[in-house]
C-alpha cells in the first residue's frame, strides 16, 4: 500500500450533485437530501425501496436519484436501466437483453443527510461519504489507523473526528470497490492521516479533501493505457 500527500491531488471543481470528473473516466457526485429535492423515482427503485425498512426508504431513494442524475450527465443512454445487487451486495446496472453491453461500475454511499454516488467508465468503483462521528473512542482510532493513531489522538476533539472520518472514507471506498464490504477488513487498510491519494489492492484512491465540505473518498480501477 502506498499513499501520496501532494497538496494538489484532487484539486479542481467542487464535487456537487451535478458531479465532477475526479480522474479520467471517473465521476463523483455528492449532495444533501435537501439539495436533491423531490423527483419522480424510477419504478424499479420504488420496488426495491419497498423491500427496505421504512426508515431507510427515503435515504435509499435519494441515493438512487443521485446516481441516476449523475448517469444522465455522463452516460444518458444508461440512466434508465434497472439496477440490481450482486451476491456481494454491490450495485450493478442491468443490461437485460443486451448482456454484451459494456457497463460502467457504479456505487452509492449514505451517511446522515449526505449522499454520494460514483460512476467509473472502465471498471469497479467504490465511494464513501462520512460525517465526523459525535463519539470516537481511542480504541476505534487505534483499530483503524494502526501506527498512525497517535497523530490523530493528539488532535483537538473536532479535528480528530474529522481526520478519522477522512481516513475511514478511504478504507470504506476501497472495500466497496473490491466488493468485499466489511469482510474486506477496511480498518486494516493503511491510510496515513492527511493523505490525499494512494493505491490498494489494484485500486487507486483519492480523498477529495479540497473538493468536498464533508469527508468523501473514491477508489477505482484506473483508466487503461493504450
Amino acid at each position: 500500500m502506498t499513499a501520496g500527500t501532494r497538496a494538489d491531488a484532487g484539486d479542481g471543481l467542487d464535487v456537487t450533485a451535478d458531479g465532477a470528473e475526479i480522474s479520467p473516466g471517473v465521476w463523483v457526485a455528492s449532495a444533501s437530501r435537501a439539495d436533491l429535492g423531490d423527483a419522480l423515482a424510477h419504478p424499479g427503485d420504488l420496488a426495491d425501496a419497498g423491500t427496505r425498512p421504512r426508515w431507510r426508504r427515503a435515504e435509499f431513494l435519494a441515493g438512487r436519484h443521485l446516481l441516476r442524475r449523475l448517469l444522465r450527465r455522463v452516460r444518458p443512454d444508461l440512466a434508465a436501466l434497472p439496477l440490481r445487487t450482486d451476491p456481494a451486495g454491490k450495485p450493478r446496472l442491468d443490461a437485460g437483453g443486451a448482456p454484451d453491453l459494456a457497463l460502467p461500475g457504479i456505487t452509492i454511499s449514505h451517511d446522515g443527510d449526505r449522499i454520494a454516488a460514483a460512476v467509473c467508465a472502465h471498471g469497479d468503483v467504490g465511494v464513501d461519504v462520512q460525517l465526523p462521528p459525535d463519539r470516537l473512542t481511542d480504541s476505534t482510532v487505534r483499530r483503524c489507523l494502526g501506527s498512525h493513531a497517535p497523530k490523530v489522538t493528539a488532535l483537538p476533539r473536532a479535528w480528530r473526528a474529522r481526520e478519522f472520518a477522512w481516513v475511514w472514507t478511504v478504507q470504506e471506498a476501497c472495500v466497496k470497490a473490491a466488493g468485499t464490504g466489511m469482510a474486506g477488513r477496511p480498518w486494516s487498510i493503511d491510510v496515513p492521516p492527511g493523505a490525499v491519494s494512494g493505491h490498494w489492492g489494484g485500486f487507486a484512491w483519492l480523498s477529495l479533501r479540497t473538493r468536498s465540505p464533508v469527508p468523501l473518498s473514491c477508489a477505482f480501477h484506473t483508466a487503461p493505457h493504450w
